[in-house]
């Protein structure tokens, strides 16, 4: 991955920028000991009510996994779309009942596909298409989530993700099963933190292929 100044400026970005609700995807593991997980996030000021909104792969189809159970999500809050099963999951990462937590769901990611999230008039709100063999030298999810900073919620830009790190800025760590990630929190880093994180992030994900 290049340090380009697209990605510094994106690093830079302050979540000041997210002005009333906004739903934004966070951080993705497509494989791990206890499945696979997508983290969602209100990153803007106001609450947003998930009735009616879905989740999809690469088929692009609103509808076929239902997010209506996560409720009214408030500002700052994320919810978590899993695999396996909500109390497998929370026993494995160590999270507690306030960690919104939708499960089993079937149309499961694969190491190149997209995640995309629709609204309840079934309008695309957040799209991330990834894979490492698709984007050379991209992260590649397996055990280890990604994440990315405020400038590149969005974007549909995989390049801008990181690997998650043990106690980086999100506080990653282990989970029982020995995947590393923080799932069911996100965390907006200071544009000063955010760079900082940015360059040792590189370097660590260039080191860890």
């Amino acid at each position: 991955m290049k340090i380009t100044a697209a990605v510094i400026a994106g690093l830079a970005l302050s979540a000041a920028s997210f002005a009333t609700g906004r739903i934004v995807i966070t951080e993705w593991m497509y494989q791990g000991a206890e499945g696979e997980f997508i983290e969602i996030t209100n990153v803007g000021t106001s609450a947003i009510d998930l009735a009616g909104w879905s989740f999809d792969d690469d088929s692009r189809i609103p509808g076929v996994f239902d997010l209506s159970g996560a409720g009214v999500v408030a500002a700052g809050q994320s919810v978590l779309l899993v695999e396996s099963t909500a109390a497998a999951f929370r026993a494995a990462w160590n999270l507690d009942s306030s960690v919104v937590i939708l499960d089993q769901y079937t149309n499961n990611l694969g190491r190149a596909d997209e995640i995309n999230i629709f609204d309840n008039s079934g309008l695309l709100v957040d799209r991330l298409t990834y894979g490492d063999t698709v984007f050379p030298g991209t992260i590649r999810t397996q055990n280890t989530s990604g994440w990315t900073t405020p400038g590149f919620l969005g974007l549909n830009d995989v390049t801008g993700w990181f690997f998650s790190t043990l106690g980086d800025l999100q506080g990653s760590y282990f989970s029982a099963n020995g995947d590393l990630g923080n799932p069911g929190v996100y965390v907006i880093p200071t544009p000063g933190a955010a760079a900082l994180m940015g360059m040792g992030a590189l370097v660590a994900t260039r080191r860890r292929r």
